[in-house]
C-alpha cells in the first residue's frame, strides 16, 4: 500500500513539474514567438519572461528580428 502511495505522489510531481515547464517561456532579445491556441492564432510573445497555458498553447513559430543585409546588383 505505502509503495502505490509512494508511486502516486511522485508521479504527482512530475505532472506538476512538466506543467510548470511548459507554461514557462523565455524569448531572447532579437525574437519574437507566434502562439497559437488549439491551432489558432492567439498571441504574438515578445521578449522576455511569458505564460501560456499548458497544453494548450503552443509556441507555433519563431521570428527572427534581426536586420539582415541583402546586396542588389548595382
Amino acid at each position: 500500500m505505502e509503495a502505490i502511495v509512494g508511486v502516486l505522489i511522485i508521479v504527482i510531481v512530475v505532472f506538476a513539474i512538466v506543467t510548470l515547464l511548459r507554461s514557462v517561456r523565455i524569448v531572447p532579445q532579437q525574437r519574437m514567438d507566434v502562439v497559437e491556441r488549439l491551432g489558432k492564432y492567439k498571441r504574438t510573445l515578445s521578449p522576455g519572461l511569458n505564460l501560456l497555458v499548458p497544453f494548450v498553447d503552443s509556441v507555433r513559430s519563431k521570428v527572427d528580428m534581426r536586420e539582415q543585409v541583402v546586396s542588389f546588383p548595382p
